[in-house]
């Protein structure tokens, strides 16, 4: 027997109905394959089969393993398969990519068959688990079946079905002789799997009642179901099986069986019960569809039982009907199915069992769209395809669920920190050991739920997260990198904080006292000085050169020089006296000089801010004084934090205090204090004045009293409902005006970097104004397209191009307003864990709809106050402006133009008698 005849050669019904002429039938056959896809796992070349199938080489649908052909006589005949075996499976998914977006019903079949027939002579066949999308669904063992074959009821909600054979330990190499896709009759065993596509089934019997003619599949049923004969199940030699010819309106029955299988069926001739039994070698919930058509001349009554639970009471199965009955049973380990006799004679045409298998959630695309960008800037192939959590975790990956809440990078180099990681919301464990990082820390803010931060061994320089956000933080180890200045303290606001590993760092100064406490311990061993009280640390500590404690040598006494070794212990200590003097001396000269030169850099520095015509240089005594001793704080940051001022003229301002006293700190200060000392515009914040003294950064900015863009939006006063939809464009133009100046009315151009509704903030006539420019770059050329440099920003608003290429245009301003825009549009953050996963990221949940037109997810507190065509031209803009490919964004002037508009209709609409929310 080949190839073709062995895939497909089994009996086909041979009532005369189905008989017809040879061209007839081929016409039929391929008219009848709609949604057919056959792969012959393994082989070389398209056939097509005894059953006019055309099965396909897997070269497309699989990129690993090996091929082969296996020869093996069984039954005394010649037989040959194709096989692809995966011997390097052992760590990693094994994945046929099964495409399916063509097929028009929202069920499919799928038919793996799996062989082994000791195609390797080893005498060893190979046990492995298989998954259908993000459900374990079997585990395959050919030890005790060979071949093995399966056959899934799957609900398709994608255009691509993964199919991943998974090895297990000592369990040998996964193999897979052929792969099939069927569509399943529309409507058909929605019971099963759910209204909300959740489930899938799992055939366990498929059996035609009373027919004794082998196993029926396609074309008699155009579905390609095989349905096998009954006879291993039959209950007594008192049953008889029954074949009439007999035609049934089959429109009701949404399974569609073939007629054939209806027009046999398994009867008892006497008053008596009828009954299959159907082992199930797990517990496990079960679905059940019971087939009946009245073949016969007269009607009968029975009941249908289950487990001995009663299904159906007096059941009448007319002659010339057919029914279908559907039942779930849970928890059971058998099945008992019996029909029980009330007058004539009980009978059944079809039996099906299903087990009926959870399908995981799948993990939020927010998630999986930062794991991958994660990846990519590992430059190593990990293995992660498809879903990070189901249906085993990806390598370096624990979940809980559907949640990423581990991650183990360590030893991997990421060269930089990614801001993806920001994405990450469920993480619970961080593990960056080891991985190259460099600069400050940054973007990790929003893990929340963050219990346990590992980035030792790295190159990192600065504290540069707002930590304070990390409230369940219990495990941050910073050793041996190069942090320098003092320690943070926010660090202090981290109440359930067991353990802080400062190590071998360059970290000086005094400890907040918030972190003073038994439950706490830290370790600051091999860092200049650290301590609670600035008088612990010797002036000697903080020159970088700590004084090392002269070793003394005690020689062993002798027994006739006791005096001569009191002398010599005596002129040991003074001269350790001497040294630590003179040491102590050399120390304090050397502070002094570099003091000197210190004051003489701050105040080259100064003087320079002077010349970049600065309102106004202020002294740190003058800072008290207008904060009133630093009294009240007005907003906090990774920065540092805001205090509400009032200079001696009367005029109200926002005092900036950078906590950041390291050189990358210092570089952040002069870039801003030098940018807002060449812009001028009406929506940028100006600057008012600045301080640069000795391990103070203070900037000066006018005060906004309406507060933030966020907190207007979602602040605890919030004045949201105050923001009817022509205010929030006005915001919306008001911001864009101020950016479309940075972009190209500044010369050199600039780019902000950190665009997002807390760098909106609004006057008192809710004038809005773009903040911040601590970030921002300057392009220095006219012609330069691009700024190369690390990735800075916040997680949420960041152009997804920028953060994987690292290079910096307009257009990754442009993408975080169109997040800015999506806010105004819905009403709510970039990064929500309220709601379905995949609602977690604004920019993915929103843009569909957007793009749709459907505006079913505008901010409810707006609903019937806006022009629908205003609102479109923002939503169409806005999603225009979130493209992932930065060439298919708008410019900022192009955004603008189309703010106007929306504006301009929107006035329209209100002045016509609009409602005004």
């Amino acid at each position: 027997m080949g190839i073709n005849e062995y895939f497909h050669c089994l009996p086909i019904s041979c009532f005369p109905f189905l008989l017809i002429a040879l061209l007839g039938f081929s016409t039929f056959a391929f008219a009848e394959q709609s949604g057919f896809l056959s792969i012959s796992c393994g082989g070389t070349a398209s056939f097509t089969d005894s059953s006019n199938i055309l099965w396909v080489p897997d070269d497309s649908y699989v990129s690993t393993g090996n091929a082969t052909t296996v020869n093996f006589i069984e039954g005394g005949s010649s037989s040959q398969f194709s096989l692809r075996v995966f011997p390097h499976s052992h760590d990693r998914r094994t994945c046929y990519r099964l495409p399916v977006k063509n097929i028009s019903s929202s069920l499919i079949l799928v038919r793996p068959r799996f062989y082994y027939k000791n195609y390797d002579g080893l005498g060893k066949p190979p046990a492995f688990r298989v998954s259908l999308g993000t459900s374990t669904t079997t585990t395959v063992n050919l030890a005790s079946s060979d071949p093995w074959v399966e056959e899934f009821i799957w609900p398709v909600t994608k255009d691509t079905l993964p199919f991943c054979l998974h090895a297990i330990p000592d369990g040998g190499f996964p193999v897979i002789s052929s792969l099939e896709i069927r569509p399943i009759p529309p409507g058909a065993y929605e019971s099963g799997v759910g209204p909300y596509t959740n489930k899938l089934l799992r055939k366990r019997y498929r059996v035609n009642c009373g027919y004794n003619g082998g196993s029926i599949r396609y074309p008699s049923d155009s579905f390609d179901r095989v349905w096998d004969a009954d006879q291993n199940f039959s209950p007594s030699h008192l049953s008889k099986g029954i074949n009439v010819q007999r035609e049934f309106n089959l429109s009701s029955l949404k399974e569609t069986p073939p007629l054939s299988v209806l027009q046999s069926a398994r009867f008892l001739a006497r008053k008596n019960n009828l009954a299959y039994n159907f082992p199930l070698d797990k517990l496990g919930d079960y679905y059940i569809v019971l087939y009946f058509a009245g073949i016969l001349p007269i009607s009968s009554s029975f009941d249908i039982l289950i487990n001995g639970g009663v299904v159906r009471s007096n059941f009448i199965l007319n002659s010339f009907k057919a029914i279908t009955i559907f039942s779930t049973r849970e928890d059971v380990s058998s099945l008992n199915i019996t029909f029980r006799n009330i007058s004539f004679y009980p009978q059944v045409n079809a039996i099906e069992v299903y087990e009926i298998i959870e399908i995981p959630l799948e993990t939020s695309s927010t998630t999986v769209s930062a794991l991958q960008v994660i990846h990519q800037s590992t430059g190593m192939d990990l293995g992660w395809q498809d879903d990070p959590c189901s249906p085993t975790p990806w390598k370096h990956i624990q979940c809980e669920g559907s949640l990423v809440t581990s991650l183990y990078l360590s030893g991997i180099n990421l060269r930089a920190i990614i801001p993806t990681f920001g994405d990450l919301l469920d993480l619970k464990t961080l593990d960056l050991h080891n991985t190259s990082l460099t600069g400050e820390i940054q973007n990790l803010g929003s893990l929340q739920e963050l219990k346990q931060l590992n980035l030792s061994f790295n190159q990192l320089t600065s504290f540069g997260s707002d930590f304070s956000t990390l409230v369940r933080l219990q495990i941050l180890d910073l050793q041996n990198n190069s942090m320098q200045g003092t320690v943070p303290d926010s660090l202090g606001n981290l109440k359930e904080l067991h353990l802080l590993n400062l190590e071998n760092n360059r970290l000086h100064g005094v400890l907040p006292q918030s972190l003073n406490r038994e439950s706490l311990e830290i370790r600051t061993s091999g860092n200049l000085c650290l301590a609670f009280s600035s008088s612990t640390c010797n002036d000697e500590s903080a020159t970088g050169n700590p004084i090392e404690i002269p070793q003394v040598t005690i020689f062993p006494p002798k027994k006739h020089s006791v005096y001569r070794r009191r002398a010599v212990i005596i002129g040991a200590i003074g001269g350790a006296v001497c040294a630590l003097i003179l040491t102590g001396l050399l120390a304090f000269i050397f502070k002094r000089k570099k003091k000197r030169t210190d004051d003489t850099a701050q105040t080259r520095a100064t003087i320079d801010m002077r010349n970049w015509n600065a309102t106004r240089v202020l002294s740190y005594k003058e800072i008290k004084a207008a904060t009133n001793n630093f009294k009240e704080v007005i907003g906090r940051g990774s920065f540092g934090s805001v205090y509400l001022g009032k200079l001696p003229d009367g005029k109200l301002v926002a005092v900036k205090v950078r906590f950041d006293q390291t050189q990358l700190g210092a570089d952040s200060f002069i870039n801003e204090v030098h940018l807002l000392s060449q812009v001028h515009h009406q929506n940028l914040v100006s600057l008012e004045g600045f301080c640069y003294e000795s391990k103070k950064q203070i900037l000066v900015y006018e005060y906004l009293p309406g507060g933030s863009l966020t907190d207007n939006l979602y602040g605890s006063n919030s004045k949201k409902l105050t923001l009817s939809w022509i205010r929030r464009l006005k915001i919306a133009i008001d911001a864009a005006k101020g950016l479309d100046y940075l972009h190209s009315g500044s010369n050199p151009r600039i780019i902000h970097r950190d665009v997002k509704s807390s760098n909106i903030l609004l006057d008192t006539n809710m004038n809005a104004k773009v903040c911040d420019f601590g970030l921002s770059k300057q392009v220095p050329q006219a012609e330069t397209s691009h700024v190369t440099t690390v990735v800075k920003g916040t997680a949420g608003y960041l152009d997804p191009e920028y953060y994987s290429t690292q290079q910096l245009t307009e257009k990754s301003d442009v993408y975080s307003f169109g997040v800015v825009l999506l806010e105004l549009i819905c009403g709510r953050e970039p990064l929500s864990r309220t709601g379905c996963p995949d609602s977690y990221n604004l920019v993915l949940w929103a843009k569909p709809y957007l793009q749709a037109g459907t505006f079913e997810i505008v901010d409810e507190s707006l609903k019937g106050s806006y022009d629908m065509e205003s609102m479109r031209k923002v939503a169409s803009i806005a999603s225009r402006a979130v493209e992932r490919d930065a060439s298919e964004r708008p410019t900022m002037a192009a955004v603008l133009g189309v703010l106007k508009d929306a504006y301009s209709i929107q006035f329209a609409f209100l002045a016509s008698g609009g409602h005004l929310s």
